[in-house]
């Protein structure tokens, strides 16, 4: 029987608290599927973004064994520079020179900097918090930016926006790693939702309602219960009782994309969790979420993630297995 999956995560100095520990309650919640260490590029503790310092038992050797390790987002030392080398402070280089080939790199917020300065995220995908995006990109036109999202899954790559987005972050790499069951029950323990509607875009300094009724959420639940049925923009305006264009102007202040496209996002979401815990036929599947079709279904399925409902359940079913 193989071990647990080792995550190694790295603190740099100027850690972020709230951040480092995401990995090891996400990971922690699964029952042994991972061990999570912490480990320093010197084995000595480290200055945190709070008002204590932060002691860790493993040195830059932890990265040596990884099969994942995490950047923790850092605020680097304020008598740099401003330059890609503030990204990149003493002892870091030797540290990632550690990590074997083929390893899984995630980083969460500022984490992004610091693979971007490695040269690690060159003509690949990627986010980081959005009030870092207009700097990230001055440093780095080389990255793929998108810094609209929650997280970017890049294969053997992944970065995730600011703070909690290391949730929505790590809860993906429990469902990639071992399906949507465990996935959930993590969320579950961690008292989380298992994933969030929308992106950044909701996030970035929208006014709040003065009147929370007059906005689309008691709407969206109800969408959620009804994905199955037709659910045309103009219906859903008349049951949140605005006009079609002021639901969607609100629709997309709120959740950071419009009806349309957040409809398909949830039908999509219900498709996978059916295709992992049943054995129901892609066609009936395809009407229970509110695809017309089979087809529509493995098309939407296809664009989303690149595979077919079949090929998608083989994989998911096997590793919850």
């Amino acid at each position: 029987m193989p071990g647990p999956h080792r995550v190694v995560v790295l603190a740099l100095d100027g850690v972020y608290p709230f951040e480092l520990g995401m990995p090891s309650r996400i990971f922690g919640a699964t029952d042994g599927l991972y061990e999570v260490v912490t480990c320093t590029v010197d084995g000595r503790p480290v200055r945190s973004d709070a008002d204590f310092r932060i002691a860790v038992d493993h040195g830059p050797e932890a990265l040596e064994d990884a099969g994942t390790v995490v950047i923790a987002p850092f605020s680097p030392c304020p008598q740099m520079d401003g330059s890609p080398a503030e990204w990149m402070p003493p002892g870091l280089p030797a540290a990632l020179a550690r990590i074997r080939p083929g390893t899984r790199l995630v980083s969460v917020c500022t984490g992004a900097f610091v693979l971007a300065s490695a040269g690690l995220l060159d003509g690949r995908r990627a986010t980081t918090h959005w009030q870092a995006a207009e700097r990230f990109r001055a440093l780095y036109p080389q990255v793929d930016l998108n810094p609209d999202v929650l997280f970017v899954d890049d294969g053997d790559i992944l970065t995730s926006a600011g703070a909690a987005a290391g949730v929505d972050l790590f809860l993906h790499l429990l469902r990639r790693d071992h399906g949507s069951a465990v996935a959930n029950a993590a969320a579950r323990r961690c008292v989380v939702p298992p994933w969030r509607e929308g992106g950044q875009a909701q996030y970035i300094e929208n006014p709040v309602p003065e009147r929370p009724q007059d906005g689309t959420s008691a709407t969206r639940q109800w969408m959620l219960a009804h994905l199955d049925e037709p659910l045309a923009v103009a219906d859903l305006a008349q049951r949140a009782r605005m006009s079609p264009r002021t639901f969607a102007r609100r629709f997309s202040d709120e959740v950071g994309m419009s009806p349309g496209r957040w409809i398909i996002q949830q039908r999509l979401s219900r498709a996978r969790h059916l295709l992992e815990a049943s054995d129901l036929p892609v066609d009936e599947i395809a009407g229970q979420v509110g695809f017309a079709t089979g087809t529509s279904l493995r098309q939407h399925l296809h664009a989303a993630i690149g595979v077919s409902p079949l090929a998608y359940r083989r994989t998911f079913r096997t590793r919850a297995s």
